[in-house]
């Protein structure tokens, strides 16, 4: 019963219940929901189709990962997935061979956002809701500038290939997803960095007294999140083939924020999971694949996504699952300890 009670408690352990038994829902609702095809080389079907569409949200939600447990906030990440997409567009308009240009454009107003976010906060001392919803208004309103309020199609293969183009049979995007996962990981688990974030998170003044340099690690969370961003805009606007400034990445500081709380970072800052994150982005595209599959109407479907995400949510927090554990205790014990009192009697 110690293991069942410590499983329960595992952070990972409902999200990746919850991702389960979408998936179930999903197969029951279509058999073939599993399967992988293979056509010209590359591989089709839905679980495919879940992680291709995952891939930016994922890239955003990891650097969102970090601004939270220094308990921090970026709600410009969708601002700057708009201005990435629509710089790189503006430059390949004029000459679609300048890819290698527009990548690091793209990447470098990313850079650039991330920047002013973290001078803002760490620096100045702004609260980091108030100098990310300066980027998240200005930001929208600079994409709109790029692009001049319209829709700007993209025509360069090379830059299409970014985030339309396959790899060993898989999206190019899942495999940029996946080596970002990586390095993030290796970047927390391998060296300091991962602990001294931690430490921000849990008591900012004490990292400061014991001298550890709090600000340039805050500032280099949010540099790291707006270089995150530009790649995800850098996907979306090769997926989709344009650039639109009024509608790319909206919300979608939303579904990152909830990735990363679903998969049980603290927004109190000093425990986050990147594991758990990856997860949480999975959740959210896994739903919006399963609501839009068994026929839910498209006003309701954020209603649908709040109530499961509330769910999930009530159940991680920690009343919640000593409920569970006591629960599941007399579940194990009732079976045994009845027949016994009978027999006393």
């Amino acid at each position: 019963m110690r293991r069942i009670r410590d499983l329960l408690q595992h952070p990972l352990v409902w999200p990746a219940l919850t991702l389960v038994l979408l998936c179930a829902l999903d197969l029951v609702r279509n058999p073939h929901f599993l399967a992988i095809t293979t056509l010209d080389g590359h591989l089709f079907g839905a679980p495919i189709d879940i992680l291709n569409r995952a891939a930016p949200l994922v890239l955003v939600s990891l650097g969102m990962t970090l601004v939270i447990a220094t308990r921090g906030i970026d709600i410009s990440v969708g601002a700057v997935v708009a201005i990435a997409g629509a710089t790189a567009a503006s430059l390949l308009v004029d000459n679609p061979a300048q890819v290698g240009s527009a990548l690091l454009a793209a990447l470098g107003v990313g850079l650039l956002a991330g920047v002013w976010n973290g001078l803002l906060v760490a620096f100045v001392g702004m609260q980091p809701i108030i100098a990310t919803l300066i980027l998240m208004v200005a930001g929208r309103g600079v994409a709109q500038l790029l692009t001049g309020g319209q829709i700007i199609p993209i025509d360069a293969p090379g830059y299409l290939a970014v985030g339309g183009g396959y790899l060993a049979g898989v999206p190019c995007s899942v495999w940029l997803a996946l080596v970002a996962i990586l390095a993030t990981a290796l970047l927390m688990n391998r060296t300091a960095l991962g602990l001294f974030i931690r430490a921000i998170g849990i008591n900012p003044v004490a990292t400061r007294l014991v001298g550890l340099r709090s600000a340039a690690i805050v500032f280099s969370v949010y540099a790291f999140s707006g270089v995150t961003a530009a790649l995800a805009g850098i996907l979306i606007s090769s997926n989709v083939r344009s650039a639109d400034g009024n509608n790319a990445g909206l919300l979608l500081e939303l579904d990152a924020i909830l990735a990363v709380t679903l998969g049980g970072t603290s927004l109190l800052g000093g425990r986050f999971s990147l594991a758990g994150t990856v997860l949480g982005a999975l959740i959210i595209q896994t739903l919006t694949y399963t609501t839009y599959t068994i026929g839910v109407p498209p006003e309701a479907t954020l209603v649908v996504k709040a109530t499961v995400v509330l769910a999930v949510s009530v159940i991680q927090s920690a009343t919640a699952r000593a409920v569970l554990a006591r629960f599941a205790r007399r579940m194990l014990r009732g079976p045994l300890v009845k027949p016994l009192t009978e027999v006393s009697r």
